[in-house]
This record gives structure tokens, C-alpha cells and sequence, in this order.
């Protein structure tokens, strides 16, 4: 027979930890110094006449933007649950990126319309400025990535402004690069420099935020996490002693690094300590082999279900009252 809904949700607090304090602070540090940088190249660019500075400091703006967003995400994140948003606000990573993403693809268009203008009607550029501003530029996105690298491997949205600031990392070194060229070469077409450069700056943010718009994408759509395989939860789960089957397998992300996943197991048990210890290594198998912090476990000690049947359907309910249905698979 199948157990009535006993299920075995993880609940979990959201103190302010030490490392999310210090991701915070790393954050409001480096939108600081990012400003600081968008300020003068926009004002380096308009005085020297160069699109790449110009399409930089595009560039740096959307990576405060793309701080300043993530430090309210984190925020957010770490307010605890309501009785309104039960999981809290983790899922506000996840927007804050995906409006990063966005952004960055307007200002590809911007730049790439601008360069494709001057390909044609090449202005001169005052290079030594341009160079002096490229290598503060250079300089102070190298302390930025070096300080924000650490927190950037699980959390999406510090992901995302991570690559905002490495790729103004790699777009001050290629303008000191133009810069250079355009200083000390004769050539009369050197000046086209400036804006090819500006179009491989966008190729460079349009590829950024194409890998972070579709991770975010993924997981606002309910998508099973990055490097998940529900073939692989089943086999590890019924490799436990005493358990048969799985199914109505789900699983998903709140966030980059939230992972959550529910499931119906087939198993053999007499007592209710015998069942309560096969959740409990369901859950510790869950936990320590897929990284899963949020788990719902309901048992059965009879195969209701067919066996091939993973992820079951989920019905759409058309009123509030058919919630009174009961269970259905």
C-alpha cells in the first residue's frame, strides 16, 4: 500500500552568512570603482572622438548596472519566507540576471550600429588620450575581476556581473591595442581600427549575454539544473537497500546555486522507523551526490505506478476548488 503524503521538506533559514556579507561588500566596492571608470572613459571618448572608448563605456555602465542589480538580488534572496513567497525571494537572481542579459544586448545593438557608420566615415582620434584612459581602464577592471572571481563560480547573477567586468577587462586591453596601432602605424585607413574593434567589443558582450539570458531562461522555465540527469538520481536512489522503483521525479533550481527536487519511492518496509530511515538515505543520497537542498520524499510499499514512468504530467487546475481532488499521478 502507499503512504498518505508524509513528505520531508527541507526547512531552511537565510541568515546573512559571512559569505554572502562578503559577496555584498565585494559588490558595493566594485560598483564603485566601475562608476568611477564609466565616468571617465565616457568623457575620454566624447573628448577624443573614439567609438571603442565610447563602446567601453557602454559597456562599464551596464556593469554597474549589472552590480548594482546583483547586490539587491542578494538581498532580496536573504529575506526569509512569507506566507505569500514560501520559497522567499531567491527566484529575484535569476530576473536580476536575466535584465543584465537584456541590457547587454541593447548595447550590442548600439555598437554595432555606431561602428558600422564609422566604417564608412572613419574619424580621427586623439590616440595618446585614448591610451592613457584604456590603460586606467585596464587597471582598475583587473582589481574589480580579481576581487569579484571568487564568488563567481555558483551564484548566476554574481556570474553575470563577473563577465560584465571581465569583458571590459579584455575590452580595455584591446582599445590600448588600437590605440597603439593607430599611434604608430602610417597607414592612411588606420583610423578603422576604432570602430572594427567597437564590433568585436559587441561580439564579445553579445556572447556573454547569450550564455547568461538562456542559463536564466533555463531555470525560470523549470528546467532539471545544470549538470542534473534524472536517469542518475533513479539509478543512485535505487541502489539503496529495500527500494524498488522511482517516479513522479521532479526537479529544478530557485536559483544558480538553489537546488530542489520531488519524488515518489517504491519500497519495501513493515514499520514506520523502517520507513522513516529509507527517507532518510533518499534524502542523504539526494543531498551529498546531486547537491539538492530542498527535497520532498513521499513513500510506497506497493508499485501503484508504471515503472517507466519518471516525471509524471502535471494537470492544470481550472478552479481553486479542485485542489480538493485529492492526489493524483
Amino acid at each position: 500500500m502507499r503512504d498518505s503524503h508524509r513528505h520531508e521538506p527541507e526547512h531552511c533559514p537565510t541568515p546573512l552568512s559571512a559569505g554572502d556579507a562578503a559577496k555584498g561588500s565585494q559588490l558595493v566596492w566594485a560598483a564603485a570603482l566601475t562608476g568611477f571608470i564609466m565616468v571617465v572613459e565616457a568623457m575620454g571618448g566624447w573628448l577624443t572622438g573614439s567609438l571603442a572608448l565610447l563602446s567601453d563605456a557602454g559597456h562599464v555602465f551596464s556593469d554597474v548596472a549589472s552590480l548594482v542589480l546583483a547586490w539587491v538580488a542578494l538581498r532580496l534572496a536573504l529575506r526569509p519566507p512569507t506566507d505569500r513567497h514560501t520559497y522567499g525571494l531567491h527566484r529575484s537572481e535569476i530576473f536580476a540576471a536575466l535584465l543584465n542579459a537584456l541590457a547587454l544586448l541593447v548595447i550590442c545593438g548600439l555598437i554595432f550600429r555606431e561602428a558600422y557608420h564609422r566604417l564608412f566615415t572613419a574619424p580621427e582620434v586623439k590616440t595618446g588620450l585614448m591610451l592613457v584612459i584604456a590603460v586606467v581602464g585596464l587597471l582598475v577592471n583587473l582589481v574589480v575581476v580579481l576581487r569579484l572571481r571568487g564568488h563567481a563560480h555558483g551564484d548566476l547573477n554574481l556570474r553575470s556581473a563577473y563577465l560584465h567586468v571581465f569583458g571590459d577587462l579584455l575590452a580595455s586591453a584591446a582599445v590600448i591595442v588600437a590605440a597603439l596601432f593607430m599611434a604608430f602605424t602610417p597607414f592612411p585607413w588606420r583610423y578603422l581600427a576604432d570602430p572594427v574593434l567597437s564590433a568585436l567589443i559587441g561580439l564579445l558582450i553579445l556572447g556573454g549575454a547569450l550564455r547568461v539570458g538562456h542559463e536564466s531562461l533555463h531555470i525560470l522555465m523549470e528546467g532539471v539544473p545544470r549538470g542534473i540527469r534524472l536517469e542518475d538520481i533513479i539509478t543512485a536512489v535505487t541502489e539503496l537497500p529495500a527500494v524498488h522503483s522511482v517516479h513522479s521525479l521532479h526537479a529544478w533550481s530557485l536559483c544558480s546555486n538553489l537546488r530542489a527536487v520531488s519524488l515518489h519511492v517504491v519500497a519495501d518496509y513493515a514499520t514506520e522507523a523502517e520507513r522513516r530511515q529509507i527517507l532518510r538515505e533518499v534524502e542523504r543520497v539526494l543531498r551529498t551526490r546531486f547537491g539538492f537542498a530542498l527535497t520532498t520524499i513521499e513513500t510506497e510499499c506497493d508499485e501503484i505506478c508504471p515503472a517507466d514512468v519518471i516525471a509524471s504530467r502535471v494537470r492544470h487546475l481550472d478552479t481553486p476548488e479542485d485542489n480538493n481532488l485529492g492526489h493524483r499521478h
